[in-house]
């Protein structure tokens, strides 16, 4: 049976190629441990579009995808409000959303971890 396939995101304006490398290098090492297929890493560069994010919802609506791996919930987005729209974007498709280090509640709601549940 094949893995399941999970893209990665990431928010990279304004970062450096080397964090960039990292950040996807940890989603990475992330969909090796938990078996999961890193079909590709879309990265969010630009702080006024989202292009990126755009096309990895066109993904995330193929048949054969079962979610996206992000390293914290603020890459989806710059603030709370988007993010959480953004959430429950990626979960209207059926989607699941994998975080690597979960974020505290206070920051943004909802809470989603690694195993891509909510608490």
């Amino acid at each position: 049976m094949p893995s399941p396939a999970v893209y990665g995101y990431i928010r990279a304006a304004g970062i450096s190629a080397p964090r960039r490398d990292a950040l996807s290098a940890t989603i990475a090492a992330f969909c090796e441990l938990h078996e999961l297929r890193l079909a590709g890493v879309f990265a969010e560069r630009d702080r006024e579009q989202s292009a990126a994010f755009a096309g990895l919802l066109d993904v995330l609506g193929l048949p054969a995808t079962y979610g996206v791996v992000v390293p914290t919930l603020s890459h989806l987005a710059p603030h709370a409000a988007l993010t959480s729209l953004r959430v429950r974007q990626v979960e209207a498709l059926g989607a699941r959303l994998l975080t690597i280090r979960p974020t505290p509640v206070s920051r943004c709601t909802p809470r989603h971890t690694a195993s891509g549940g909510s608490s």
